[in-house]
């Protein structure tokens, strides 16, 4: 098979899909990966590093997909890729199609076998594919927060460690999943008062063995979320429903309620959000103001630490990358199941339900379409 790996163009968008030693795997395994000339640039990989490990450079995004078979990339398609696609092309990234219609009407229309990270899901309900990003994520929102609470850039003007004397900041956070629980620690050493709040008491048993108490745990309700939230200096959203998009858990009203000048990191925001007024921003404009509460909601947060999120999301892809490529799409979700969860759109059908509901498009089971899928 064909692998392709073009450069992101999503907004600072700096990691690239595979590193050298990925693309090592692949050819060692006797496939042919063309790689667009500068794509590993932001992440301090150079064109002669992917040549050495076997790669063909190409001079343009262009080549790059009328080449592959199978394209690599890091997240959704932006507009401007569109038309790249041709009808049959294996695509394997990060969707996170219940927030966007317009990407999944266009991956159907075209057909491509769209396959996202987000949804490969083992038995036990964890997400493979999504854990180390939603990690880097977790780690980086305290420093997002504790950076948009200083007064210069329209915060409180708290302290998250507070000093002698004076309080901490005070810290919840929403979903105690990879994302959340990561979150947690970082707020926790930054000496912050911080509260984790989930509906999975497992979670949270989890959470409180750990730190003995140091990290208030408190089982998700709606009078929870209200005290907590109205009360805070940083809410950090990591509320996630694989494939479908993240409820509403703070409302408008909440937030408005909320002190001036106090911060919301929404992690979830490639799922639609999970407070109200959030929106999307970039890193070049991250922030907006509503109801005088400052609002941080980049779509692609590990993008900021390319070198770091590359070699781990590397890591966890490659793997079933080689599945794929090795046997071919249906053989692969065939022999494995959990990759099976990961199609989202197939033949020009929507795959997923989530996605399906999220765009009340018709929803046809993968094992529909796939002759020998249980």
């Amino acid at each position: 098979m064909i692998v392709g790996i073009p450069t992101e163009v999503k907004d600072n968008e700096y990691r690239v899909a595979v590193t050298p030693e990925g693309v090592r795997e692949l050819v060692h395994a006797g496939h042919r990966v063309v790689v667009e000339s500068g794509a590993g640039i932001g992440s301090a990989l150079a064109d002669g590093d992917f040549a050495a490990a076997g790669a063909a450079i190409q001079p343009d995004a262009d080549a790059v997909f009328a080449t592959a078979d199978m394209i690599l990339k890091v997240k959704e398609p932006q507009a401007q890729e569109y038309d790249r696609f041709r009808e049959g092309q294996i695509l394997f990234t990060y969707l996170h199609l219940a927030a966007d219609e317009k990407l999944t009407r266009f991956l159907a229309d075209r057909a491509v076998a769209s396959v996202a990270y987000e949804t490969v899901q083992l038995p036990d309900g964890r997400l493979p594919l999504l854990a180390p990003m939603s990690e880097i994520a977790g780690r980086m929102a305290p420093h997002c927060g504790a950076v948009n609470l200083e007064r210069p850039k329209g915060g409180r003007g708290v302290l998250m460690g507070g000093a002698s004397g004076v309080a901490p900041a005070r810290v919840v956070i929403l979903g105690a999943g990879m994302a959340g629980t990561n979150a947690a620690w970082i707020a926790a050493g930054m000496e912050a008062e911080v509260a984790i709040v989930d509906k999975n008491v497992e979670r949270l048993r989890f959470v409180d063995q750990i730190w003995r108490g140091r990290i208030q745990t408190v089982m998700s309700s709606r009078l929870a979320v209200e005290r907590l939230v109205t009360n805070a200096d940083l809410v950090i959203g990591a509320v996630l429903v694989p494939g479908a998009k993240a409820p509403h858990l703070v409302t408008e009203e909440m937030v408005t309620a909320m002190p001036t000048g106090s911060v919301v990191v929404d992690i979830s925001i490639d799922q639609g959000g999970c407070i109200e007024t959030s929106r999307m921003t970039t890193h070049s404009n991250p922030t907006f103001v509503s109801h005088d509460v400052v609002h941080y909601c980049v779509g692609n947060m590990p993008g900021a630490v390319p070198r770091t999120s590359t070699y781990a999301l590397t890591n966890v892809t490659i793997p079933y990358a080689l599945e794929i490529a090795n046997e071919g799409l249906e053989r692969a979700v065939r022999d494995d199941p959990s990759l099976a969860l990961g199609v989202n759109v197939y033949r020009g059908r929507v795959t997923n339900p989530g996605v399906a509901d999220a765009h009340d498009l018709a929803f046809v089971p993968l094992a529909s379409l796939v002759s020998g899928l249980g």
